[in-house]
């Protein structure tokens, strides 16, 4: 039985489509809701961690240097910064640990944790890292892969358009090659999970071996991590979704396409 039956778009599309696309949809709307309320216990949690002075009185800008200059990475600059698109970060190709300005100059736990962390995948990167190298030689493809959806998909129909009279293959096909661009950082995102755990383990193993946090203080900033996992594949989650929609819906237009160039 057709689910969308009374709106133009999907009168030509077959039913078992239009109910995959709202199974779909519905599920986005669920991982959305559930990555709403993580996000929210998440910066409660910050937020406490933030006013709970650490041990060993120091900030996390403190704790990334000193992580750093006893792992021999003097080299390697600790920079504060105040936006959200360049937040708590490490950068092998300008060598520096962003930490966010909020937050850098407390003797938090928090502080200490971003510090701690950040600094830690420089260590990663400095040992050799098997997942470490990987992470630095994808990353361009990480952060650029999804915006190229749109302009490939805008290049495919106005070649479409110009040439081919809208016949739609070009425009399919360009949508495809997005929609692999789209895939590829998907699966790197994985990838950067994987090092950001890798990280936080190697941090409290360092806190610990150099007495700058305490058994509990761990425990907090495990949890903390903990939290900022479970957000980033909730992150990964939606977008293998959103990819997984956005191919419903090329099948969904090419049928409906089809079907409105075989009644003309």
């Amino acid at each position: 039985m057709p689910l969308f039956k009374d709106i133009e778009f999907f009168k030509n599309v077959d039913p078992a489509l239009q109910w995959a696309i709202f199974i779909v949809v519905c599920l986005i709307l669920a991982v959305a809701l559930v990555s709403v309320v993580v996000s929210i216990y998440l910066s409660i949690k910050y937020v406490i961690y933030n006013r709970t002075q650490n041990q060993a009185g120091i900030n996390g800008e403190q704790t990334a240097r000193r992580i750093l200059d006893s792992n021999g990475l003097s080299h390697i600059k600790v920079s504060v910064v105040g936006s959200f698109m360049f937040g708590n970060s490490y950068s092998h190709f300008f060598k520096k640990v962003r930490l966010r300005r909020w937050t850098v100059k407390k003797n938090s736990i928090s502080s200490m944790a971003m510090g701690a962390q950040k600094s830690s995948l420089a260590v990663l990167d400095k040992e050799g890292d098997k997942d470490m190298k990987t992470r630095i030689i994808l990353t361009p493809f990480i952060y650029f892969g999804p915006l190229m959806f749109v302009p490939i998909l805008l290049v495919g129909l106005v070649i479409d358009i110009i040439l081919f009279n809208f016949s739609g293959v070009v425009t399919v096909i360009a949508a495809v090659a997005g929609l692999l661009f789209y895939l590829a950082s998907f699966v790197m995102s994985l990838m950067v999970l994987k090092t950001e755990v890798k990280a936080q383990k190697r941090a409290l193993e360092i806190l610990e071996k150099e007495n700058l946090a305490t058994s509990e203080e761990r425990d907090m900033m495990k949890s903390l991590f903990k939290l900022y996992n479970i957000q980033y594949v909730n992150d990964i989650i939606l977008e293998f979704l959103e990819l997984l929609l956005r191919i419903l819906m090329i099948f969904a237009n090419a049928q409906s396409s089809s079907s409105s160039s075989s009644s003309n």
